[in-house]
């Protein structure tokens, strides 16, 4: 008989045998009847740095029943380790209907995967190039400040997310869920991310995965199509029946999932046009922190930093800032890499931006995280955008416009050490930095709007406060950071579709509805299964 046991503390010195042992007291049973014990999850307790331990649950296999069943105890059907496929991915359609999914991020592979495996004819259309020849065109922004506006950070195979450290820790509670990071595990990743309350899978190990999915579905008969971009959608009488390319080729379709990501501005533009109802939503801009991973560490860890079971440490930090004109505002840390480095991340030339990204390891010296204030269609408006669902966008390009700009007019990114931004003062010393092609010493109160660069500087005194040491010299500031999400919400209904364009599926980080891969992805298997369902019925 299979249980599942939770809120185990285990000490980070302490043995298997010695948490079995107790395990067995616990549930009143000799060490003999546990058959097996797995850990089932794992999270670190770091509250209190002089008793820094594991919090876990177990799945034990015993061989007599446990009656009565403590309060953190339950017994398991069937493993939370192996989850079932979902029902609705074991049905199968025939091949005579045809899907075409625009965009090979985590929503539109995994849709992809969900339809293929289930009978549906697929075609996937990616405007940016394999993930292996993307990696080398990152390499020439970085090495040479050289952009490829259709492969970079944003655009390509394996979609934003692969650039990033590749967190798979989400807020979303959904049954897809548990069967995503098994698939991650069935393409490579290590089946740590089954276990872990915060999982990461790292840059180099994304590489691996996206390319053993892109194989799979390439046995599944899938049209796979790189450095193919879609310019338009085939529409009549309120319905989607194909797509255009940018070589002019139309594709005939029964449905479109729209799975962009949420760069594909040149798209969100068109679909304007054709009518598809959108509108603004709020997202969040900033910098990125950079740190030495050593001091973070020892903020986080104490004394027992360096610990073989302790990996790279990581922080998820918010404040409120209480503002006058823009009332309660939060600011917070976003998408840390522990371990990790800051990479440029513009998609248009004359812009820039930048991201963090870390492998699997977080073995760098550096540790780095967005730092990034609430922004809201009413501050857009206030700074003088004019209203429309696109306005975010244009904020974004104008402060991308003007980071390229601050930087000498290349793709460097403008930096200013940390001590210096909170106190307001430009000395143009920089803490060492692993960023490239260049940082530039840049004042950023004279780059950033002052009702973001105030939130900011607010918030990091109150990180301060939280993690002592956070504000240091040692620490530097790099802009801008400002694809934190979608500004867009591209409107759909129950069934998942448009609207007012019946067959356009919206899903994923760009269309409004993710903010991260797992749930990218969740929210592609979602209208994979609307579909699913509409022709098994």
């Amino acid at each position: 008989m299979l249980y599942a046991i939770s809120n185990i503390e285990v000490g980070l010195d302490e043995s298997d045998s010695s948490v079995t042992r107790r395990i067995a007291q616990q549930l009143n049973l000799t060490v003999e009847a546990i058959l097996s014990s797995t850990c089932s999850r794992r999270a670190i307790d770091a509250r209190k740095k002089t008793n820094i331990h594991f919090v876990c649950s177990y799945e034990i296999e015993v061989d007599q029943i446990i009656d009565p069943l403590p309060n953190n105890c339950r017994k398991l059907e069937h493993s939370t380790l192996s989850p079932p496929r979902p029902e609705v991915f074991t049905r199968k359609v025939t091949a005579q209907h045809h899907a075409v999914i625009i965009g090979a991020g985590p929503a539109g592979l995994f849709a992809a995967l969900a339809l293929a495996e289930s009978g549906i004819r697929v075609t996937l259309l990616e405007r940016g190039k394999p993930v292996e020849t993307r990696m080398r065109d990152i390499g020439r922004l970085r090495s040479r400040g050289e952009l490829d506006t259709e492969s970079n950070i944003c655009f390509g195979e394996g979609g934003a997310g692969t650039y990033t450290d590749g967190k798979l820790y989400t807020r979303i509670k959904h049954p897809f869920l548990r069967w995503v990071l098994a698939e991650f595990v069935r393409f490579g990743a290590r089946e740590d991310i089954l276990i872990d309350a915060h999982p990461h899978l790292g840059t180099d190990k994304l590489v691996r995965i996206v390319r053993n999915m892109r194989n799979h579905l390439l046995e599944l008969g899938v049209d796979y199509r790189f450095e193919t971009r879609v310019d338009d959608l085939l529409i009549e009488n309120g319905k989607v029946y194909g797509v255009r390319t940018d070589s002019g080729d139309e594709i005939s379709a029964d449905h479109v999932i729209l799975a962009t990501g949420h760069s594909a501005r040149d798209t969100f533009k068109r679909l304007q046009q054709l009518g598809i109802k959108m509108e603004a939503k709020a997202f969040a801009v900033g910098v990125r922190a950079e740190h030495p991973q050593a001091l973070i560490d020892a903020i986080q860890f104490g004394n027992r930093a360096g610990h073989a079971k302790l990996s790279a440490a990581e922080y998820s930090l918010t404040h409120q800032v209480a503002d006058k004109h823009l009332g309660q505002r939060g600011v917070y840390s976003f998408c840390m890499c522990p371990g990790g480095l800051i990479v440029p991340s513009p998609t248009e030339s004359g812009a820039m931006a930048v991201n963090g990204m870390s492998n699997a390891k977080r073995g760098g010296k550096w540790a780095n995280s967005g730092i990034v204030v609430q922004v809201t269609p009413e501050d857009i408006a206030r700074h003088g955008i004019k209203e429309d669902p696109l306005m975010g966008i244009a904020f974004q390009r104008e402060l991308e416009v003007a980071t390229f700009k601050a930087a000498g007019d290349h793709y460097a990114a403008p930096t200013m050490r940390l001590t210096d931004f909170v106190e307001r003062r430009a000395t143009g010393k920089l803490a060492p930095t692993r960023f490239k092609p260049e940082a530039i010493a840049t004042d950023l109160w004279q780059l950033l709007p002052h009702w973001v660069a105030n939130p900011l500087a607010e918030g990091l005194l109150g990180f301060d406060r939280k993690m002592r040491g956070f504000v240091t010299d040692e620490a530097n500031l790099l802009a801008s950071e400002t694809r934190t999400s979608s500004p867009i919400r591209i409107e759909r209904n129950e069934s998942m579709q448009s609207v007012n364009i019946e067959g356009l599926y919206p899903v994923g980080e760009g269309a409004g509805y993710a903010g991260g891969i797992v749930s990218a992805a969740v929210d592609g298997m979602k209208a994979a299964a609307a579909i699913i369902e509409q022709h098994h019925s």
